[in-house]
This record gives structure tokens, sequence and C-alpha cells, in this order.
């Protein structure tokens, strides 16, 4: 745990909170998240395990999910990156990683994503890199799952 912070599985109490924060992130409000998730869709990862949330002061200011590739077969963004990369038997997708604003910068992604690899069952993670652009020049966003990066 980083200090001022709890970190752990997120529970369905977690849910509004969680929707709360995906809203100013997502990609049509200036955010990296390219798809909004129903209550029910985050209620269902709840009950597979596979969502970590951060909280400072009991109020979620972020989450790390590691979802089935069945749970997001519908996104064309995934279905592309596994026509280029067929996923490894077993695995599953690494992300979306939210973090608040206000609490970027802390490493907190990476402690949460070392508490949600706890709860994986050794499973290998998959997940894509994503090249942004903007007036400052190009860099690369990529998370590093203690597995093979292709850049």
């Amino acid at each position: 745990m980083i200090d001022n912070y709890s970190t752990s599985l997120a529970t369905l109490d977690d849910i509004p909170g969680i929707l709360t924060l995906q809203e100013p992130n997502l990609v049509e409000r200036g955010g990296g998240l390219s798809v909004r998730q129903t209550a029910d869709w985050f209620r269902h990862a709840i009950l597979e395990k596979s969502i970590v949330v951060g909280r400072r002061n009991g109020k979620v200011v972020g989450y790390v999910l590691g979802t089935s590739l069945g749970a997001k077969a519908h996104v064309p963004m995934i279905q592309a990156m596994l026509r280029s990369f067929p996923a490894p038997r077993d695995c599953y997708l690494y992300g979306p990683v939210c973090v608040a604003e206000a609490e970027r910068g802390r490493g907190l992604a990476g402690a949460w994503f070392k508490e949600l690899q706890t709860h994986m069952d050794g499973r290998s993670a998959m997940t894509f890199i994503e090249l942004i652009t903007s007036r400052r020049g190009v860099r690369i966003r990529k998370w590093a799952c203690g597995n093979l990066v292709l850049l």
C-alpha cells in the first residue's frame, strides 16, 4: 500500500465511485478511456474478482481491470489487437487503468496492478500500446506487465 491510499479488490459498494471516476476520463471528454462501461458490466467484473480499486479517504480514486477476453470481445480495439497478436491460452486483458487526475504521477497504477496480479492465478496478461500525439510531440504509453512488450 502507498501511504494515504488503500488498495483492494472492488466491492459492489464501489460501483458509484467507479462510474463517477469513469465519466471525466472518457475519450469524448479528453480522457483515455475509449469505452464507457455500465454498472452491470462493473458488477460482473467485481463478481469475477477482476477489478482492483484505490481509495483515498474512502473515495475511489482509481481502478485497474484484468478482464477475460470474452468480456471485451465486443470492443473494436481489442478485436484488432487479437487479430494482430493472438492471445496465449488462459490470458487476461490488463486494462483499462483509470486514475483520478489529481492522483496521477504517484505510482498508484503500478501498485494496483501488483495487487491485481495476486488474484489472477499466475495467468499471463495482455495489453496494447497506445501512441498518443499532441502539440508537444509523440509519446508512447505502455504498461509492462512483466511479460513480453512489443514496441
